[in-house]
């Protein structure tokens, strides 16, 4: 595969001679770890299924790494080649990028809830050429709708399958044998090795075009976001980090699956969200830190205050995804008895602003906080002039943690040549410097930290045989932070209901947490002269009135 990262050369030079990037990649701190600490604990993996628990020193995590990059290469794999994973929070997921980056492959995750629709598109765009996989997940079974798809992608040349047992299981071909000890083992891990501006994470954002694209990550562009990172957080080799969010998302990738090792910290992985569970890991594993979206401290918090069990060791609890109800805060610092932290970022730079540890709550309730180190925000007008402290405008970034650019999209990469990204939000930064989104220019609903690519849905309602006109607009919950309402104009003559618009998405295989839980009919929509849909006064609308009143 050829990756056509531009927006990574131009800067390199001046990201150096800022002390910015540190040209490590993350074998450099694995390799550190087992100098160190071979015998700590580093990460520990709970699968609520049936309650098992797989734990790895940093002895241990280094050679399964090794042993399973030899059996990628044996499978074909070499630098530069895509492995896709569709895993859960599961050991083998954190193993499997270890290993990537053992050879020089380029790791892309991809969420368990992606169905045949987003697969079939990704993994060809992106030519996988192995693909892992869980047997079953949750009651799917992934393998089956794999070999499926894999006689419409050429360049799939294997499906490895966690737990299935058989030729093509993850334990046959991958961490079973000790590939390891191998007489060619040590010339496979020498030669491949990545550099540091080698692309070596491509993960795809739902986008406004209609279709995803793959932002493509470097080791520099990931560890340069994740030390300032943890510097704001003063986080260091004593913490424990809890990560119930998908390793699939940059929330569990950088800071779940990436940051411990970097930080020679201890990871507990937790694979389906179960806030009494979570206590229990609190408790039993003594952690420290935790990064989800706001759903995620709600459930947890209730969980504390319902009994089941106090978490003295968590002292910092960051949010992300969507703004932090005040209330919630409050209440979250007074049962949980940790530091409530708020933070903004995207899949394409990672974290760009949280609060200070030592900042008021006030801060966490009516901002994102401010700029790690490395970055710079700033808001501008429609022409392009700074805006004033207070006053909302398009949102800019420029970070030494910016991706390299969108695979085979370099159109769309939004950059100009000073480096500053746009955003796609609204946003405005008060006169202390810390920054409050908005809203988003880019038609995407966020609905407990996922994305749900809002034109994909709609161009399929447009199919339905009832369906004259569709917007897919976000309305307010108290838990997720949004949902999404389908609003739609019937052809005439026709009726439509929400459990019709379910199962016709159903049949088109769109994920689950993509199709709309609420459904509006109307008999025109507000539109401009020029006949484009007014969303805001749909979502004004939807805001008003509370579900099931004129539904």
């Amino acid at each position: 595969m050829e990756f056509d990262a531009v927006l990574i050369a131009p800067r390199r030079a001046r990201m150096l001679a800022q002390g910015l990037w540190h040209d490590r990649t993350i074998n450099d701190d694995l390799d550190a770890c087992v100098a160190a600490c071979p015998d700590k604990l580093a990460l520990t993996a709970v699968r609520a299924e049936d309650g098992g628990v797989t734990r790895f020193t940093y002895r241990e995590m280094a050679r399964m790494a090794d042993r399973i990059a030899v059996g990628l290469a044996r499978l074909g794999v070499g630098q530069g080649d895509v492995v896709s994973c569709q895993l859960p929070n599961w050991w083998q997921f954190t193993l499997l990028y270890l290993a990537c980056s053992r050879i020089g492959a380029v790791m892309n995750p991809l969420m368990h809830i992606f169905r045949e629709r987003e697969l079939s598109f990704m993994l060809k765009h992106c030519e996988t050429k192995v693909m892992i996989v869980p047997k079953r997940f949750r009651g799917f079974d992934h393998e089956a709708m794999l070999t499926a798809l894999q006689p419409e992608l050429p360049d799939l040349k294997r499906v490895v399958v966690v737990g299935g047992g058989g030729a093509n299981s993850f334990e046959a071909l991958l961490s079973g044998p000790a590939w390891e000890d191998a007489a060619d083992a040590r010339d496979i891990l020498a030669r491949s090795r990545p550099a540091p501006d080698d692309v070596s994470q491509l993960i795809y954002t739902s986008g406004t075009t209609g279709e995803p694209k793959g932002a493509m990550h470097t080791a520099n562009t990931t560890m340069s976001n994740i030390i300032a990172y943890a510097a704001r957080m003063k986080l260091g080799s004593g913490d424990v980090v809890l990560m119930a969010s998908p390793l699939a998302h940059q929330t569990g990738f950088m800071y779940g699956l990436m940051m411990p090792i970097m930080l020679k910290a201890s990871a507990v992985l937790q694979d389906v969200w179960e806030p009494a569970r979570a206590v229990a890991l609190i408790q039993s594993e003594r952690v420290t830190f935790t990064m989800a979206s706001t759903p995620f401290v709600t459930d947890l918090t209730r969980a504390v205050a319902e009994g089941a069990g106090a978490v003295p060791t968590l002292r910092v609890f960051l949010c992300a995804g969507a703004p932090i109800p005040g209330p919630l805060v409050e209440q979250a610092r007074r049962v949980l008895g940790s530091k409530i932290v708020s933070a903004w970022g995207m899949t394409e730079n990672g974290a760009v602003t949280t609060i200070e540890l030592g900042d008021d709550d006030e801060r966490a309730i009516n901002t994102d906080g401010h700029p790690l180190a490395g970055v710079e925000i700033k808001v501008v007008d429609v022409d392009g002039k700074s805006a004033p402290p207070g006053v909302a405008g398009d949102l800019l970034v420029r970070s030494c943690s910016n991706f390299g650019g969108y695979l085979k999209r370099a159109h769309l990469n939004g950059t100009d040549a000073d480096g500053w990204f746009t955003t796609g939000d609204l946003a405005s930064i008060d006169a202390r410097g810390y920054l409050r989104i908005t809203g988003r220019s880019k038609d995407v609903i966020i609905r407990g930290g996922e994305n749900i690519p809002v034109i994909e849905i709609e161009t399929l309602l447009y199919r339905h045989p009832a369906v004259q006109m569709a917007a897919i607009v976000a309305y307010p919950d108290e838990r997720l932070g949004e949902r999404a309402c389908a609003v739609v104009v019937p052809k005439p003559g026709q009726g439509i209901d929400l459990p019709s618009i379910v199962e016709f998405l159903k049949n088109q295989k769109v994920a689950l947490q993509y199709i709309p839980e609420r459904l509006v009919v109307r008999e025109a929509m507000p539109s401009t002269p020029s006949g484009k849909v007014q969303k805001f006064k749909l979502r004004e609308q939807l805001r008003e009135q509370p579900p099931g009143s004129v539904d």
